[in-house]
């Protein structure tokens, strides 16, 4: 699968060179649509995300798009999936760390794409490992985090934890930066340019994995 990150421009600026940089999947950070109101995206007087179906329609691909969304009043980070000019959904955070201005949202997404299943990590949430393994339990090929800005090592270090923990194979892309661990917790991909563009093999591995623990006692009857 072909990635390409937009970790310095907007829609528009992916645009102008989408046939130098053709990809299965287009991930852009959170600077690409910034702040995105419900009330005017169905008013019309906005139309973020159409744009962003339209480049996926142009490019007949997957593209993946931060935004700061708005809904009366309550603000999500969240980013937004389109598959081949048509809107798959919006996955917001679902964490909230501490009093930030950024409400929860409730659950985490998985968008089936021509790309394969793609599991959307929504900025901190990649903190929390319930998310990452949830992706993993419900079967996603690949973990999609649109982040903000890095926070030195950290991300990088959770990227590829989180691929060999669990089995799946984690891109990242943020402001000015973009990278990419397999399922062995190898960085396998790393970058600081605006546009740049991975080839990420499809890695599927399962093992038994046995463990004894306390509970679960069940009561039999007839002594069966």
């Amino acid at each position: 699968m072909r990635i390409c990150f937009v970790t310095g421009g907007d829609l528009d600026f992916y645009g102008e060179r989408q046939a130098d940089y053709r990809a299965d999947v287009v991930c852009f950070s959170f600077m690409a649509l910034g702040e995105v109101s419900y009330e005017k995206e169905l008013k019309g007087e906005t139309s973020l995300f159409e744009d962003v179906a339209l480049l996926s329609k142009e490019g007949q691909n997957v593209v993946v798009c931060g935004c700061y969304s708005d809904s009366r009043g309550l603000r999500r980070k969240s980013v937004v999936v389109a598959d081949r000019g048509r809107i798959l959904g919006v996955s917001d955070m679902v964490n909230r760390l501490d009093s930030s201005d950024f409400r929860p949202g409730a659950g985490v997404k998985i968008f089936d794409t021509q790309a394969g299943k793609l599991g959307i990590i929504v900025a901190e949430d990649l903190y929390f490992p319930q998310v990452m393994e949830t992706i993993s339990l419900c079967g996603a090929d690949t973990a999609v985090c649109i982040f903000e800005e890095l926070n030195e090592s950290l991300e990088q270090v959770l990227v590829r934890a989180h691929a060999y923990l669990y089995g799946v194979p984690v891109c990242l892309c943020a402001h000015g930066y973009a990278e990419a661990a397999d399922v062995a917790g190898r960085l396998a991909f790393a970058s600081p340019e605006n546009l740049c563009v991975y080839e990420m093999a499809r890695e599927q591995e399962y093992h038994i994995v046995e463990t004894r623990r306390r509970g679960f006692f069940l009561h039999k009857k007839n002594g069966l």
